[in-house]
């Protein structure tokens, strides 16, 4: 099975909530013989490499999914970046996680990731993007997603870090925490050896939607100065719509056209 991501502006290297939410289809279609309880692996083929969703079942229900992403790690740390609206600068990190990722700490705008400041995040994600300009290319891959992200109370105990963060993409936002941006934050948390034995992270999104992150796996990163991790993502997805596209061969321009 193979995963294409579309947001608006173009195709994508990867997309974790997406990975979860394929495997729940799966499962949903009958394309993979699940149990009525246990597990069972999806295997998905994306752009940046060969992905595997678990779907956990109970009583015939889905119940959540975790994916194993393909290697993370930090590209860049602290690259300064001018915001002209606020006339300062402020420090980005850059990710690799089957797609390029930003993380900017909220603490540095001083503004709270809570949806009444959406327009303000998409605002200065644009001034962000436009400063960071090639800095933000690795290789054949472009800035894919920017996490603004802020700590948030440990309710969880010891070996839980808890952080919420607003993924602006496109001038959209994401109704959650990102997979591939989640992953990020894992691989900037080892970097800044945040993380203890069997450390977990809770990721928060702006509408309360959440992931569950552990690395299962360190290696060599071939950017030098950083670790790299494999990472499993937990979380849930919901099927609430089908939609069927068709290729009429009377159709003057099927199989389509492109303008730009």
């Amino acid at each position: 099975m193979s995963l294409e991501d579309t947001p608006i502006y173009g195709f994508s290297t990867a997309c974790g909530h997406g990975t979860i939410a394929l495997g729940y289809w799966a499962v949903h279609k009958g394309l993979v013989n699940a149990p009525e309880n246990g597990v069972v692996d999806v295997v998905i083929d994306v752009p940046s490499g060969r992905v595997v969703a678990s779907v956990t079942r109970k009583d015939g229900k889905s119940i959540y999914a975790d994916f194993v992403n393909v290697s993370t790690y930090q590209i860049a740390k602290g690259l300064s970046v001018a915001i002209p609206s606020r006339d300062s600068d402020i420090s980005v990190d850059l990710t690799f996680a089957g797609a390029m990722i930003a993380s900017v700490d909220t603490t540095q705008l001083g503004l709270e990731v809570k949806p009444s400041n959406v327009n303000e995040f998409i605002r200065i994600q644009r001034e962000i993007k436009a400063s960071l300009g090639d800095r933000a290319k690795y290789g054949p891959n472009e800035l894919y997603a920017m996490l603004f992200f802020e700590e948030e109370e440990n309710g969880k105990g010891s070996g839980w870090i808890v952080q919420k963060s607003i993924n602006v993409y496109g001038d959209q936002i994401d109704r959650s925490p990102c997979g591939s941006g989640t992953c990020g934050r894992m691989a900037i948390l080892l970097a800044e050896g945040r993380l203890r034995e069997n450390s977990k992270l809770l990721h928060h999104s702006i509408i309360g939607s959440a992931f569950e992150a552990e690395i299962v796996s360190k290696g060599q990163s071939p950017v030098e100065g950083f670790p790299a991790c494999v990472v499993r993502v937990r979380g849930q997805a919901y099927l609430v719509a089908e939609t069927r596209f068709f290729i009429n061969a009377e159709d003057p321009v099927s199989p389509g056209f492109v303008l730009r």
